[in-house]
């Protein structure tokens, strides 16, 4: 049930996004800062789609590790040792930079949760994973 109603509701931001009716508030950052973002970006669904396969097949502690290793607070500050210019972080909204901590803390409540090898408490932590996700995509925008 939440499916269709997970796809409509991206199927309508697709449509007003295409009709230029896009009101999220845009995020100006440098070429080189959107660029990196957008590269981990991508990262991140890489990572949220093998922890799904993972949680999916019963390798709940394999998904812990990667939830840590490549979203939770363990994944922060991977962009120190490049130029200032290609930094997100800094360049960020105030708000969007705090969604962005929240939601590696919120992944690494979730290692915690699936480090246990607790199925049933996993599965029902899975949300936290994506929530931050969600918040900043509905509000922000690079483009």
């Amino acid at each position: 049930m939440k499916a269709p109603l997970v796809c409509s509701l991206l199927l309508v931001t697709t449509v007003h996004a295409a009709d230029g009716d896009d009101t999220r508030q845009l995020a100006s950052l440098p070429p080189a800062a959107e660029a990196t973002l957008r590269t981990e970006m991508r990262a991140n669904l890489l990572a949220l789609n093998e922890i799904l396969g993972l949680v999916a097949s019963g390798k709940i502690k394999d998904a812990a590790k990667i939830a840590e290793q490549e979203l939770g607070v363990s994944a922060m500050g991977r962009h120190r040792g490049l130029p200032f210019e290609a930094r997100p972080g800094p360049h960020m909204p105030p708000a969007m930079h705090s969604i962005g901590m929240d939601g590696h803390r919120a992944a690494s409540d979730f290692a915690r949760i699936a480090a246990s090898g607790d199925r049933d408490k996993t599965i029902a932590a899975l949300p936290s994973l994506t929530s931050g996700c969600v918040a900043c995509h509905y509000v922000y925008r690079l483009r």
